[in-house]
Parts: structure tokens; C-alpha cells; sequence
């Protein structure tokens, strides 16, 4: 365990990235563009032995490879998938990713994959569930594992652990690092009623080795993680929070519906640059506390109505 977090804690900045997608494979392979690294699906390649992995073995000669796995199913109540884990396995040995990470969910149960990231009831007996899993895949992948915070719609009965402190439980016993999902903590927080501010706040900072930022879809009285549109104003406030309370860490775009061409996916993650500095002394202090707009009426559920561009100019 202690080797585990030495090597988590000690991951580099690798600045800014942008999750490999289909559509970009010529331009990045002509063009070479300017992007410090990528970050794959690891799925999308680990039994590929055709055009798409070997585009990937030419992209790893020029940039740094991060691995994002959506099917590790580590809190399910069936026994790890050996062979996913072998497989996932020869990925690593052959691209030499930065990290490997996936998400703190489960996919599926009876071997049936539901091929959706399902919540957690977040209490004790599905912590420990959690760190003895997390500790059967560094000890076959013989690295550390990095988790990301999934976008939830609901909040289980059971549940008696916060998130974040869950988060810093699983760190503390495993030595696993953290993917924060910046984007996540914004759906999350609005469909769920908390506050967002309050959940970046208690995290393990010095485990985040990296940051997601998405679109999303707002519903009215729910918001869809959809990551098929630009970065809210609101996620981008959040970003700047994250980012000091870390010390700045790896970051990247992820755009997966309504992908848009290179220069304008591209552009986007580069915005991330305008926040990643002290913008604001104590921003989203006030996010739960109802606000008062100029036309007198107030906002019950402040999380929708924090700042527009003008804050930043």
C-alpha cells in the first residue's frame, strides 16, 4: 500500500489533454498538434489488434497515454473479472500509460454488463467491499489505481459516508489516487442536493492526479451528464476551486456526443487556461444560500445562477 501511494502521489503534471476520439485519428496522426497528451478508453483498444491500435502505438511514440476504463466494475458483488484485468493488463505493458484509472461504480452483476457507471450506497460495508477490491487490481496490474467520482441521478437510503470522505477513506487504506470529475460534482450536486463547494473542499487534494471537464444537459429539475456540449460557466468556477486546493494536476476535455471537429474540441480544453490561477479569493463560497437577482426574485436553488463570463474578464 505505502508503495502504491508513494508512486500516486508522485504522478506528474502532465497539463492539458484531450480524450482520444475515432474522428481525430488523421488529423492528430498529420497534423501533430499541439496537446500535451491523450487519454484513451481503455476498452476501445485492449482487444483491438487492428488499425485502431496500431494508430494507438503511433500516437504513444509522440504523446503521453493516460488509460480510462468504464468497465472495471469495482463495486459489484461479483469476482473481479480476471481475464478483463489480464487483458487490461497487456494494454498497460504494451502503451506504458502515465496512470490507469476508472470510476467508483459498478457496471453490472450475473457477468451481465449493464454498460452504465451505477452508484454505490456509500457506507461502511461497502467501503471495505471497495478497498479489497481496489487492493486485488494493484496487486495484478502491480501499479496504483486512480478512481473517478461517477455522475449520479440519486442518493441511496443506506448511505452514511459523504462522498468525498468516502473517497479519502479509500485513498488512506489503498493508496489508490483520484480522477476528480469536476463536470460530475456539478450534476452530481444538483441532482442530489449538495453542495459542491463543500465536496471539493474535503477531498484528499494531494491524491488528485487528475481532472475531467465535460458538457452536460440541464433538464430543469435534473442535469444529464452527456458530455456532448462546451463547459458550463458554472463547471468552469468549480475548475478554479479544484485547481488551487490541488495545486494544478493533469487535466483533460472529454467530448463524446456531438463531437465537433479538432481545432473547436481542441480550443475548448484550452479555455482551461483563463482558470488556473487565484481568479477569486473565496469563489462558490455562497452556492447553497439563496441569492438575490436584480429583478428581486430569489433563486431557492442558487447551484443554477453563480457567475457568467464577466466574472472573469
Amino acid at each position: 500500500m505505502s508503495n502504491f501511494k508513494q508512486n500516486t502521489e508522485a504522478s506528474p503534471n502532465l497539463g492539458l489533454g484531450l480524450g482520444l476520439r475515432s474522428q481525430h485519428f488523421n488529423h492528430i496522426l498529420t497534423h501533430q498538434p499541439a496537446v500535451d497528451w491523450f487519454e484513451i478508453i481503455s476498452e476501445n483498444f485492449m482487444d483491438s489488434g487492428g488499425r485502431p491500435r496500431h494508430i494507438l502505438r503511433q500516437i504513444a511514440e509522440t504523446y503521453p497515454i493516460v488509460m480510462h476504463g468504464v468497465s472495471l466494475s469495482i463495486g459489484s458483488t461479483d469476482k473481479l473479472n480476471t481475464n478483463y484485468l489480464t487483458r487490461l493488463k497487456q494494454l498497460i505493458d504494451e502503451i506504458q500509460p502515465a496512470w490507469v484509472s476508472d470510476h467508483l461504480c459498478w457496471t453490472g452483476t450475473l457477468s451481465l454488463n449493464t454498460h452504465d457507471l451505477l452508484p454505490l450506497p456509500l457506507n461502511e460495508e461497502c467501503l471495505q467491499h471497495v478497498i479489497e477490491r481496489i487492493q486485488q487490481v494493484q496487486d495484478q496490474l502491480q501499479r496504483p489505481l486512480v478512481l473517478e467520482n461517477p455522475s449520479t441521478y440519486l442518493s441511496f437510503q443506506q448511505s452514511t459516508i459523504p462522498e468525498w470522505e468516502f473517497f479519502s477513506e479509500l485513498v488512506a487504506a489503498t493508496g489508490c489516487g483520484m480522477l476528480l470529475d469536476v463536470n460530475n460534482v456539478y450534476v452530481s450536486a444538483f441532482n442530489n442536493d449538495f453542495d459542491p463547494v463543500q465536496y471539493i473542499k474535503g477531498l484528499p487534494h494531494k491524491a488528485i492526479v487528475q481532472m475531467h471537464l465535460a458538457g452536460h444537459q440541464h433538464c430543469g429539475d435534473h442535469i444529464i451528464d452527456t458530455h456532448d456540449s462546451h463547459v458550463t460557466n458554472e463547471v468552469w468556477r468549480l475548475f478554479n476551486l479544484a485547481w488551487r486546493l490541488t495545486g494544478g494536476c493533469s487535466t483533460s476535455l472529454e467530448w463524446d456526443g456531438n463531437i465537433p471537429d479538432f481545432d473547436t474540441y481542441h480550443q475548448e480544453l484550452l479555455k482551461a487556461k483563463r482558470y488556473m490561477g487565484n481568479l477569486d479569493s473565496q469563489p462558490c463560497q455562497h452556492l447553497r444560500e439563496p441569492i438575490q437577482v436584480n429583478s428581486g426574485q430569489v433563486i431557492s436553488n442558487p447551484i443554477d445562477f453563480i457567475v457568467g463570463d464577466s466574472y472573469y474578464e
